[in-house]
């Protein structure tokens, strides 16, 4: 997901490179590329979401939990695993939802006129991902606390 979502990033970046440039010659702006880099983006951005949640790579405040150790630590990992499946899982839901109300609606976009409800089915692709591997997670840190062995390990630079 990750090396699909990247590359679809590139492309993004291309196109507004692309776009730019030639908004400098008289051939101005691509038409259409505002359309097309805000559905890259977000496909790029939930593409990414599974491997971020796998590897423990979400952003951490370490200055409260610091002096947790053993047992205290790995239940911090589990209520906070637990709690980021429980919001994969919900943004998976509304963004099926979302994307059903788009395709009942017919919504197109305004220049290059295509369904918008195709954006949202590529970021649901990831956000189904990511709603896995968060359930995933939160079971294998459920395991880590009862047996007090890593299977996942506590993420970069922790050292609990």
């Amino acid at each position: 997901m990750a090396t699909i979502g990247g590359l679809v990033l590139s492309a993004t970046i291309l196109l507004t490179v692309a776009s730019i440039l030639s908004g400098l010659t008289s051939l101005g702006p691509i038409p259409g590329e505002e359309e097309l880099v805000q559905a890259g983006m977000a496909f790029a951005i939930f593409a990414f979401l599974p491997l971020c949640q796998i590897t423990a790579g979400h952003a951490t405040v370490d200055i409260f939990t610091n002096w947790l150790t053993g047992r205290r630590f790995r239940l911090l990992q589990f209520a906070i695993e637990v709690l980021f499946a429980a919001v994969l899982i919900t943004i998976a839901v509304q963004l099926k939802e979302g994307m059903d109300g788009r395709i009942r609606s017919g919504q197109t976009t305004f220049l290059l006129q295509f369904p918008v409800w195709w954006s949202y089915a590529a970021s649901l692709v990831g956000a189904v991902a990511a709603a896995i591997v968060g359930v995933w997670t939160a079971l294998a840190r459920g395991w880590e606390l009862l047996t007090n062995h890593d299977l996942i390990g506590a993420g970069e630079g922790a050292e609990h």
